[in-house]
């Protein structure tokens, strides 16, 4: 009986990991959960010190039951309105704007581009069209469009494929100059996942999964597709832009800063961008107040109150040495920027309000 208890023991160590895990010449990677054994102040944020408008959200809630609980989340945290970027266009669109438009002035639906049709000579006339038609039905922005390197993919129900300095896009923005309605893209992914899936890879427990397939025929790198936004952006000057995620240079955010100083009509939100940033604090305090009237709060990471407190947390205190693996996903420890009260209001909601459509 006793061997017999022995074996299963060490069949369920050998499904499990768990012996592994005790071993660090064996640990992987993905098991690599540590706890800190710092004794230091730990702040409980319940609800933002300043209303919050979050720029980057999207249609999380499936049901009614879902949108009424998420709205008593942004009351509980402080959460004044929540942009919600669809994707979409036509029927989706409506059906997503027709459901968030019950709770008024806490959401507002942004629309995607229609790309159907987008190799067809008269393809940007009809974009445009529909366009003003997502307008009249209650869109006040367009996003977020996604490229990764192969073009527009994320807009639905037609990905594009096309990038956003093409000539083919020209009528498309300038109509949102025309409308006040703000772009918001996603240009690139975080630099970790071109580099070398390695053991010198210091973002590799994220960057593995979301690594980009160099190899692919066509595929803008990094800088290529950060060339593509400073085009668009350069050549629509009355269009407003949003470069979502630090435009994806949080690696090097000379590169952001140096957009920001050139074009007026760009900004930037900060979302799902935290664990990416939250290891350099003393840079990243730097770098908000320097750019203060630039920068947007965003979230994009769904809807549940312990990730906003988590953002407040990194934005207004001095917390050290915290880990947020679910949320993050990284191996390093989390710390508070300590922002001060005059660079929150403006990221929190002020920059908001000056692209924002009354």
């Amino acid at each position: 009986m006793y061997q017999k208890l022995i074996l299963v023991l060490s069949l369920l160590v050998a499904v499990t990991g768990i012996c592994q895990a005790q071993d660090a010449d064996l640990l992987l990677l993905k098991n690599y959960r540590p706890q800190s054994i710092f004794k230091i102040p730990v702040t409980k944020i319940i609800k933002a010190k300043f209303p919050v408008i979050d720029m980057h959200s999207h249609p999380y809630a499936q049901t009614d039951e879902q949108l009424a609980q998420w709205v008593k989340t942004m009351d509980e945290v402080g959460i004044e309105k929540s942009v919600i970027l669809s994707y979409a266009t036509g029927a989706k669109f409506d059906s997503i704007q027709a459901k968030y438009a019950k709770y008024g002035k806490r959401f507002e639906v942004w629309c995607g581009f229609d790309f159907t049709g987008k190799d067809e000579a008269d393809w940007s006339e009809k974009a445009v069209k529909e366009l003003e038609r997502c307008y009249k039905a209650g869109a006040r922005g367009v996003g977020e469009l996604g490229d990764k390197g192969l073009g527009e993919f994320y807009s639905r129900p037609t990905p594009g494929y096309i990038h956003i300095d093409d000539p083919r896009m020209k009528p498309l923005l300038q109509k949102c100059a025309e409308l006040k309605m703000p772009v918001n893209i996603h240009v690139a992914e975080p630099y970790w996942m071109y580099e070398p899936m390695d053991s010198t890879n210091d973002g590799l427990m994220n960057a593995y999964k979301w690594r980009i397939d160099q190899s692919k025929k066509g595929l803008l790198g990094h800088a290529a597709l950060i060339k593509t936004l400073e085009n668009a952006v350069k050549a629509n000057p009355k269009t407003t832009f949003i470069a979502c995620h630090f435009a994806n240079s949080e690696y090097n955010l000379d590169i952001l800063g140096a957009l920001l100083d050139k074009y007026t009509n760009l900004y930037a939100d900060i979302s799902a961008r935290y664990g990416e940033t939250t290891s350099i604090p003393r840079y990243m305090n730097a770098f908000y107040k320097k750019y203060q009237n630039r920068l947007l709060y965003g979230t994009d990471m769904g809807m549940a109150p312990a990730m906003y407190r988590t953002t407040f947390r990194i934005l207004e205190t001095l917390d050290e040495h915290f880990y947020e693996f679910e949320l993050f996903n990284y191996h390093w420890p989390c710390n508070g920027f300590g922002l001060d009260n005059t660079t929150l209001q403006k990221i929190y909601r002020s920059n908001a309000l000056k692209i924002l459509i009354h």
